[in-house]
């Protein structure tokens, strides 16, 4: 008997942890009988249909998502016709509400798996494998004729560990569940329909932890919905990544940035450049929305927290913010843009309210005047604060922030680009225009040609600097990539050739600037970093004093060997008239 577990991830670095959670629950004896088979929504349809019948299933079950659950539809109006008797079932957040409505219009489901899903699996399994027992008797199911009622919430210490072969999740993302529920209950989050936060045993996750760091995994990233809710909890899991770093291995965690205590924000700042990632759901700085959606954020107290874990410069910071809440209007949201864009986070989300069936905002959409697409993700389209038109507005300028700002390719520049407009939403705003303008919507520009984009923007809101914006954006543009030769708007560099080729013989002779290239040569070293004159100060930091040009040029060394783990930038040093020796380059 072949079960046939089916995921449909967003992208093929994504795994789904459920599946692979419901297969080690099952445990020895029911294993051998389930399959797990992972797809994307990148792939037709037609091509995941196919992979699923070629692996001839007994039993077929889809865990649904908003991003998978359009192809999931599509999949379930075929594989009857081709898989005529294979019973097929449905279980994930996308399926756990309203599924009476499902099953009348899939009526050639078996049923839907409600809610968490390992000790239901496990009996539905049982009831394949054996051939014995009634469906009507395994709690947590949906069937045509009801529900067989609800089951208790999982000890998530009993789960088995998923991660014990890692070849399959070889290139993937690693996602790891140290805690389950939330105790907050924002309107919009389906996590606030479970309260109860279990914990996963603390020894049992330390063990688990030392996996990954003895195998030097690239990322583990915590699902825990707000994973510092117990603080305790996060204190030993924080402590013990720092005191067993291995040096490469990252841990991303979603945190309640308003919540974090100083005996932690102390350790985090102890950390390695690289070791944790932040992302902290603000969502909104209007007062009125944030009591509304049942936050209750004191985002004065966040800014001291965000500013204090930025002094540190090890950790990234990622700080969200959602459009189309309720009693948000444009203004209110350029307001909540500009106060969290002044906190300078290395990633900022412009997301979209996504109104998810079994929330209070599904609840309450009506009231508020929240209208939404029909198919996932369920994005709002408008509401009595905002308009179609509003909303169109921030979709151009989101993908304005992605391309420009959460890129950092572009920092040094936007920090003085900014200096043109009254406030950071404007220039993004501008810029949004410009594209339209340009029509690089339709046509979006090739990676490295947006620099060149960026500055005919740049001259044309703020011409008297173009000799300013084209240094900003060659140093933006050695930070990230050793160029092969000098962008195009750069021009001719200054007659330094004979100056730079000294540097790279005494540092072949004795190095001072290139430690760590022992054993290649001058013309090597040369080619696997770069130096470039400049006439501005660009390596400081943006301030008036960079628009004012220097008596003579400056050399830059970049060394991309060595690079900053928090954006990629390569590091650069600022080459002196003489070394330490005294001798001249």
């Amino acid at each position: 008997m072949k079960f046939l577990l089916t995921a449909v991830n967003a992208k093929y670095i994504h795994s789904n942890p459920a599946v692979y959670s419901l297969r080690a629950y099952a445990g020895k004896g029911l294993e051998e009988h389930i399959e797990i088979a992972e797809y994307t929504i990148n792939q037709r349809m037609e091509q995941i249909l196919a992979g699923i019948y070629e692996r001839k299933p007994d039993v077929i079950a889809f865990s649904c998502y908003i991003w998978n659950w359009n192809i999931i539809q599509e999949l379930l109006g075929e594989l009857p016709k081709i898989l005529p008797g294979v019973p097929i079932w449905l279980g994930g957040p996308e399926v756990s509400f309203y599924g009476e409505k499902i099953l009348e219009e899939y009526p050639s489901l078996a049923g839907i798996m409600i809610g968490e899903g390992e000790q239901t699996f496990k009996e539905l399994l049982e009831h394949y494998v054996n051939k014995s027992g009634k469906l009507t008797d395994i709690k947590g199911l949906l069937l045509a004729e009801g529900k067989t009622g609800e089951r208790e919430l999982t000890d998530i210490s009993t789960l088995p560990f998923l991660y014990e072969d890692m070849e399959q999740f070889k290139n993937r993302i690693i996602y790891y569940e140290s805690s389950r529920g939330c105790p907050y209950r924002c309107s919009y989050c389906l996590s606030s329909i479970d309260k109860k936060v279990r914990l996963r045993n603390i020894e049992t996750v330390k063990r688990e932890l030392q996996f990954f760091l003895d195998r030097k995994v690239a990322q583990v990233k915590f699902i825990d919905r707000t994973f510092n809710c117990n603080h305790a909890h996060a204190l030993e899991i924080w402590n013990y990544i720092y005191e067993h770093d291995n040096g490469v291995t990252n841990f991303h965690f979603e945190v309640e940035g308003d919540i974090l205590k100083e005996e932690e924000l102390a350790l985090l700042n102890k950390m390695r450049p690289g070791l944790v990632q932040l992302e902290i759901g603000v969502q909104s700085t209007n007062p009125i929305t944030l009591k509304e959606i049942n936050r209750f954020t004191n985002f004065e107290h966040l800014k001291t927290v965000v500013e204090r874990i930025s002094q540190g410069k090890n950790i990234h910071q990622h700080l969200d913010l959602i459009a189309g809440l309720p009693y948000e209007d444009y203004d209110s949201f350029v307001s909540s843009f500009n106060d969290v864009y002044a906190l300078r986070p290395n990633q900022l989300q412009l997301g979209f309210l996504k109104v998810l069936k079994g929330s209070l905002m599904y609840e309450k959409a009506e009231e508020y005047g929240i209208f939404y697409t029909e198919k996932p993700p369920y994005e709002v389209l408008y509401s009595k604060w905002l308009s179609y038109e509003e909303v169109l507005r921030l979709k151009r300028i989101e993908e304005m922030v992605e391309i420009y700002y959460n890129s950092n390719q572009f920092t040094h520049t936007l920090s003085v680009l900014e200096k043109a407009f009254l406030h950071p939403f404007a220039l993004y705003e501008r810029l949004a225009d410009y594209y339209e303008e340009k029509g690089y919507f339709t046509n979006s520009p090739a990676r490295a040609y947006r620099y060149e984009v960026l500055l005919g923007f740049a001259c044309s809101v703020d011409g008297d600097h173009e000799e300013v914006y084209k240094e900003l954006l060659t140093f933006d543009m050695y930070l990230r990539e050793n160029l092969k030769s000098r962008p195009s708007f750069a021009g001719e560099a200054e007659p330094e050739k004979e100056r730079i080729r000294n540097f790279y013989k005494q540092e072949e002779e004795a190095p001072y600037y290139l430690t760590g290239y022992e054993g290649y040569n001058a013309k090597q070293t040369s080619k696997m970093t770069h130096m470039e004159p400049f006439w501005y100060p660009v390596w400081s930091e943006a301030g008036d004093e960079i628009l004012t040009r220097m008596s003579e040029t400056k050399l830059l060394l970049f060394d991309y060997k060595k690079r900053n783990p928090l954006n990629a930038e390569a590091a650069f040093y600022v080459i002196k008239e003489s070394d330490q020796d005294g001798k001249g380059f």
